[in-house]
């Protein structure tokens, strides 16, 4: 494939917003013919390369060419009109249309200055028999499944551009019965000669229809390889950043008592959501860490959603102490003593108007309802409380939360949950984007509440981070939890085999 000259061609691709880089002389290829998977965990400049290909961002360096010319795409309009279409993971269709009409928007066929309805169901039917598709093209688009919408949106992309089509995460919403049927339209269009771009985190589905994968991690391009020569781990090792180091698992203080028999005091037994995580077992022990760790969308958030009640299961049940439970919306599980602290801090953490002392007082508020209100001397004692015991700075409880640091808002979120006294802490990326200090001293404290008897779920992307504080570690990949390790098997090795070769689930108890 390596001798074949590129259909797209984007060299010394850079960009940068507000002074920080995006993209750092990022080179790309695409071949006629060929599907390519851009691969990177968050933040690696994936959405960014995509934009500045399709016309949303204008590069700051760099050249693009495709079929051998430079070109400038200003919009995406533009770039459909070069040849290059986009199908995100939410289809931009329009539901209260008719599949014919969300196929021709903007484009319908006219006679004596009229929409030629007849004409742009004929066109639809063709146009969508390419595809195998044979629906009524009369009916609402909102009437089809995903999966049919996806493939509605690829042939009208393809229409529309017919050299290059970018997926984004295409296949994340999908079953796998339905990724199925879009993989064989993707391979169809293959043979046909056009160039695919596929954003995806499902490593199983980069084997089963890329032909190469570029990775690129933090902003950098970190390497293009022919996915038939490219050992999933070697992939994997790619993309964390990291060679194989045989870290052995060496904190003292979170090796298993082998004789503990203290009773999970969380079991969740054959949890799960159709489309988010496959069910499974869960138990948490007073005291205990449990680490959770994955590529990128391989079901770590969404397992943290279904145990905090953000989203609701449809198999299996939760129970406290023994006691099945509904944790039917997280002030169900608040109830409970569980807190949650979300990866995406800034959106889904903080208010960034709030004060410091607002922001640690919101669960407690929530936890005794709106219709009591905790007065705002009360505030200004439990902020100053933990402001003290967390070293919070700078010390002002008065102070919006938004000025303060990445680390110290982490803080301030942690100590809102620590002021509700949880039995059950879930810390999902709670070092990532904060400095090496701030980072020390969250590790320090998830030992401490350990000690302490609080039972913990931590989520992280850092592997020698769970080496350093989890007792037991869940391996989760392509949604599903796969391998279970604890004591000495936590190393960053191991866990990344596990990613690597999914497997049956080994309890290690």
């Amino acid at each position: 494939m390596s001798d074949q000259a590129p259909l797209l061609e984007a060299r010394s691709i850079g960009k940068s917003f507000l002074g920080n880089t995006a993209l750092d002389n990022v080179d790309f290829s695409l071949l006629r013919g060929e599907v390519h998977a851009l691969l990177g965990e968050n933040g690696a400049g994936k959405s960014t390369l995509i934009k500045i290909l399709t016309g949303v961002y204008k590069r700051d360096q760099g050249t693009i060419r495709l079929d051998g010319e430079e070109i400038f795409p200003t919009d995406v309009a533009q770039a459909q009109a070069l040849g290059i279409g986009t199908v995100y993971q939410e289809v931009n269709l329009l539901e209260n249309l008719s599949v014919a009409e969300n196929l021709f928007l903007g484009r319908q066929p006219r006679r004596f200055g009229m929409v030629d309805r007849k004409a742009m169901r004929e066109k639809s039917r063709a146009l969508l028999a390419r595809y195998g598709l044979d629906i009524d093209v009369d009916a609402l688009l909102s009437s089809y499944s995903v999966a049919v919408k996806q493939i509605i949106a690829i042939a009208r992309a393809v229409d529309l551009s017919g050299k290059v089509l970018v997926l984004d995460e295409p296949t994340a919403s999908l079953d796998a019965q339905e990724v199925e049927m879009l993989f064989a339209v993707l391979r169809q269009l293959r043979s046909e000669g056009l160039g695919i771009i596929i954003i995806t985190h499902f490593l199983n589905q980069v084997y089963a229809i890329a032909d190469r994968a570029t990775v690129l991690r933090n902003g950098k391009l970190v390497g293009t390889r022919v996915l038939r020569d490219l050992p999933r781990l070697e992939l994997i090792s790619m993309m964390l950043g990291r060679e194989f180091e045989f870290l052995t698992h060496e904190a003292a203080a979170v090796q298993p008592d082998e004789n503990d028999a203290t009773p999970a005091a969380f079991h969740f037994e054959g949890y799960g959501k159709r489309g988010s995580v496959a069910p499974f077992d869960l138990k948490i022990r007073p005291g205990e860490v449990v680490g959770i760790a994955g590529l990128l969308g391989s079901g770590r958030t969404e397992t943290a959603f279904l145990l905090f009640g953000v989203d609701q299961p449809d198999s299996g049940q939760a129970l406290v102490d023994g006691q099945p439970v509904s944790l039917t919306s997280p002030k169900a599980a608040i109830a409970q003593r569980f807190g949650f602290c979300p990866e995406e801090r800034k959106t889904d953490g903080i208010i960034g108007d709030f004060s410091i002392a607002e922001n640690i007082a919101l669960a407690l508020q929530g936890r005794q309802g709106w219709a009591k209100p905790i007065s705002r001397k009360a505030q200004l004692e439990l902020a100053e409380e933990y402001i003290r015991s967390l070293d919070i700075r700078p010390p002002d409880p008065n102070r919006p939360i938004k000025f303060l640091s990445g680390g110290n808002q982490q803080k301030a979120i942690l100590a809102r949950w620590l002021a509700t006294e949880p039995r059950l802490l879930i810390l999902d990326e709670p070092t990532r984007g904060i400095d090496i200090g701030a980072h020390t001293e969250i590790l320090k404290m998830i030992e401490r509440l350990c000690e302490q008897g609080m039972s913990l779920v931590v989520i992280s992307s850092e592997l020698e981070e769970l080496t350093a504080v989890a007792h037991r570690v869940i391996v989760l990949a392509d949604r599903q939890h796969v391998a279970e390790l604890s004591g000495s098997q936590i190393t960053a090795d191991n866990i990344m085999q596990a990613i690597a070769k999914p497997q049956q689930m080994e309890a290690a108890e």
